[in-house]
């Protein structure tokens, strides 16, 4: 079996040799940027990792990977326009390079683009991968417009907004696992249960992004930190304290989400150290503990395989969260 790194080593072969030299140059070139910025690929690697566990030609379903990773970055040039994001991965958004017109366009080429990589997965698998991508597909953009609608409420609550990384975040990680899983012949048992360990590893996954916004770093996390501060945005951190802050702690985070002029440090300082009072670090980090718990109980038990077809997928979502054990 390849472990991750090996995985990761094909994916980057196979990207950097995707014919993306097409005309106009302004619809490909930024396209070929976006796709060179790197990143843990993890989509990918979770695909043919899963594909790993049943079989051994992992070239076999190359392709398809690499559509995840297209579609994956197509969303992410929409979410940058969306977002007004400056930076991605420590360089340079497309919009900001080129433009907001340009950034769409040639994200909406990707989309194109990904489910002709994926229709070229073994014929047998063709209906229930492309099936199973396009409900993906779909699902994501409802978990996009419920991020959008919730920019105007402050009465989001945790349980909504669980539902919303799922399908904005968690069914993608699922849907790489399920894919390989599929097109290896996998059982239908085993096909289900890798989704479900997938979605509980893309919930861990999102709520430590979230939580990495405001006490990670910028070289560690690629962004500038204090983002989601900076912009409201109604995440977990956000949400759990304005749930759980009372009194005048509870009235200075209204302001400063309601505030028009402000220095930039400031609200970011500010608004942690009620994060810090209100305790959200913990509750936080107390949810991703369960997530994880639950995706090593379904992998364990449910995924019908050896122990050591399943180490090395184990260890790879260990590594996304930083963990050892």
């Amino acid at each position: 079996m390849y472990n991750s790194e090996e995985i990761l080593e094909k994916i980057n072969q196979g990207l950097a040799k995707l014919d993306l030299e097409g005309q106009p140059f302004g619809l490909y070139q930024p396209i070929r940027y976006v796709l060179s910025m790197g990143g843990k690929r993890l989509r990918p690697v979770l695909m043919l990792m899963a594909y790993n566990m049943y079989r051994d030609d992992v070239e076999r379903i190359l392709p398809a990977a690499l559509g995840l990773e297209v579609y994956h970055n197509y969303t992410l040039l929409h979410d940058d326009v969306m977002d007004r994001a400056e930076v991605r991965r420590g360089k340079p958004c497309v919009h900001k390079v080129w433009n907001e017109n340009t950034a769409i366009l040639s994200g909406d080429t990707m989309l194109v683009l990904a489910y002709q990589l994926i229709a070229q997965c073994p014929p047998k698998q063709l209906k229930e991968v492309l099936d199973l991508f396009t409900k993906t597909a779909l699902e994501i953009g409802e978990g996009q417009q419920y991020d959008i609608d919730f920019e105007e409420r402050l009465d989001v609550t945790e349980a909504e907004y669980i539902e919303m990384i799922r399908l904005k975040t968690s069914v993608l990680l699922a849907c790489a696992l399920k894919m390989g899983a599929l097109q290896a012949g996998a059982s239908a048992a085993d096909a289900d249960a890798l989704y479900g360990f997938g979605e509980k590893i893309g919930l861990a996954f999102q709520l430590q992004d979230d939580m990495l916004d405001v006490y990670g770093d910028f070289d560690t996390f690629g962004k500038k930190i204090g983002g989601d501060i900076l912009c409201n945005k109604k995440t977990y951190m956000l949400i759990q304290a304005l749930a759980n802050s009372r009194g005048w702690t509870h009235k200075e985070l209204l302001d400063w989400i309601n505030a028009t002029e402000y220095d930039a440090g400031e609200k970011i300082r500010a608004v942690t150290a009620i994060y810090d009072q209100a305790g959200v670090k913990g509750m936080c980090q107390e949810r991703i503990n369960e997530y994880f718990h639950e995706a090593r109980v379904i992998l364990e038990e449910d995924v019908k395989l050896p122990l050591e077809k399943k180490q090395l997928l184990w260890e790879y979502a260990l590594s996304l969260l930083g963990r050892e054990s």
